[in-house]
């Protein structure tokens, strides 16, 4: 078969449960294009995105600027490697720091290599700057985190499915709870904890918002006890919240920075750790990298997705059109007894179906969902995660809840 050849949907979904590895549980539905805030399967059949690659096309399918962008670099370099300098990296470096406020940044691809980054600039500074002993930092992070999928990644997570048959795993990770201030306080009294690595809001969990003061007062406890905060905001970062970051609504700066996927508009794989030079300075040449870091292509694209962000305002438009939503489905609540709760912050919000969490209930809603003409997809069981792209206008946000309140109320019959 031709790659250009026209499959259906079935013959799509066929090749990749036979050559695949089945790592994924995909909703049944084979896309083909995207444009803003919609796809279109192989037969034609349109939809809204409300899921946004998990956050990554904030700035909306195949962005224009961002496209052209893309192109008009890869017409002339894509890769360097950095065994060389290139003419966009230091351009892009100046453009990425000055936009978050940072001294520094390590560019890196994926957000799990973002993540890795961190937790190895992270201990590398507890050795050399708080004075840690050899192999004795820990690095405190909290239950029911999504960081991402590589060993040491897993090692910090209590998903037992994210874990199962993956030991041993990589030691020095404490985990707490998510939300509770006095369990930071008190794992923060061993000198060897170099840093605590928190999600604002904790998306996989089920788009969990924590307390009003919970970031604020974890942050002050980590400056108090000479402990790096890292902020993973790889999926409530550049704009999704209703802010630049979810850590903007606590009005503080972390210690490290983790942004991706909306780092690039969904176009390319582009990451980014960012700090002040007190913390980036322990990274020295040979002590971590990345071929494909900081390539032409990812700089270009960047620079213009974060174009994008600034010149559409889509941190406004994520908070207004975030608090219209939830007056919506706050209404849904109070009309059905299918959902429970609506939560969230800007334009990543979820609702909480009243079922078991190992039911079905939130899956066959999105199925009928997706028969109506808008893609989510569940979280931990009961949960659905509504996440559209930030370039949705007010009348198609409302056309959406319509969809949704539908289905709902369909579902029930």
């Amino acid at each position: 078969m031709s790659v250009l050849e026209k499959m259906s949907s079935e013959e799509a979904i066929a090749l990749e449960e036979k050559y695949g590895a089945q790592n994924y549980h995909p909703l049944p539905v084979v896309l083909s294009k995207g444009e803003g805030v919609y796809v279109w399967d192989v037969e034609g059949k349109k939809y809204y995105d409300f899921l946004s690659a998990y956050s990554a096309v904030n700035q909306g399918h195949c962005h224009p600027k961002i496209i052209n962008a893309l192109k008009s670099q890869a017409e002339n370099l894509t890769l360097t490697s950095r065994a060389f300098y290139n003419d966009m990296l230091g351009k892009y470096e100046k453009y990425v720091t000055e936009f978050f406020g940072f001294d520094k940044v390590l560019p890196m691809n994926t957000g799990a290599e973002a993540v890795e980054t961190a937790i190895k600039l992270a201990r590398k500074w507890g050795y050399e700057k708080k004075g840690i002993h050899t192999n004795q930092a820990k690095i405190v992070v909290c239950q029911n985190n999504f960081h991402g999928r590589t060993i040491t990644i897993i090692s910090a997570s209590n998903d037992p499915v994210a874990t199962e048959n993956f030991g041993p795993f990589t030691p020095g990770m404490v985990s707490i709870r998510y939300n509770d201030i006095n369990a930071l306080q008190e794992v923060l009294q061993d000198e060897n904890v170099a840093a605590f690595l928190v999600e604002p809001i904790q998306g996989e969990a089920g788009v969990y918002v924590p307390d009003e003061n919970y970031i604020r007062e974890a942050y002050e406890l980590c400056k108090t006890n000479n402990v790096l905060f890292i902020a993973d905001e790889v999926q409530t970062g550049v704009a999704r919240t209703g802010k630049l970051l979810a850590i903007d609504h606590a009005n503080i700066k972390p210690d490290i920075l983790i942004l991706g996927k909306a780092l690039s508009g969904g176009v390319f794989p582009v990451s980014a750790v960012l700090a002040n030079n007190e913390v980036m300075e322990v990274i020295r040449p040979g002590n971590h990298g990345s071929t494909f870091g900081g390539n032409p292509l990812a700089c270009a694209v960047a620079i213009a997705a974060l174009e994008v962000v600034k010149e559409e305002n889509l941190a406004e438009n994520a908070e207004s059109l975030g608090k219209l939503f939830r007056s919506e489905m706050e209404k849904l609540v109070d009309q059905t007894d299918l959902v429970r709760l609506v939560r969230g912050k800007g334009l990543l919000n979820a609702i909480v179906i009243n079922d078991a969490e190992d039911s079905s209930t939130a899956w066959d809603i999105c199925m009928l969902l997706k028969e109506n003409g808008l893609l989510a997809k569940p979280t931990h069981g009961n949960i659905i995660r509504f996440a559209p792209p930030l370039v949705m206008t007010k009348d198609e946000l409302l056309d959406c809840v319509s969809i949704i309140s539908k289905t709902i109320k369909q579902f029930e019959k």
